[in-house]
């Protein structure tokens, strides 16, 4: 196998977990202070599912940020990557936990998931004068 492509590999997986663990410890930490009720009483009170939304974005954009610094090249193709599956992974939410949650929560999930990949990306490359013009 290709050097660059387990680079690539790892880049992503590199990403996803840092997302995906960061949200999962930050519930955790959340449901054991008493901030947020445990996972079987459901999370409905809008302010819980915007703070959660807040920190999922948050972590999105550091996992996307993450893949492009350690891509061997293409890093906003590498950023971009997570958020793909992240969009995926969303949609998927969606249609699972339509009847658990308020409605809006899930669909910003689906919405802000590539913004919040191409933030980390550019975030990592640099906005250009081009792009800004």
């Amino acid at each position: 196998m290709n050097k660059n492509l387990l680079k690539s590999i790892g880049a992503v997986l590199a990403a996803i977990i840092l997302g995906v663990g960061l949200s999962i410890a930050t519930d955790t930490v959340l449901e054991k202070s008493g901030i947020f009720p445990p996972p079987p009483q459901g999370l409905f009170v809008t302010w819980m599912l915007a703070v959660a939304f807040l920190y999922r974005c948050v972590y999105g954009v550091a996992g996307s940020y993450l893949a492009a610094a350690l891509a061997p090249n293409k890093p906003m193709l590498h950023a971009m990557i997570p958020g793909y599956l992240g969009l995926v992974a969303s949609i998927i939410g969606v249609y699972v936990g339509w009847n658990l949650s308020q409605h809006w929560y899930p669909i910003a999930l689906v919405i802000s998931a590539l913004p919040c990949a191409w933030l980390g990306g550019k975030l990592k490359t640099g906005i250009s004068k081009k792009t800004v013009q």
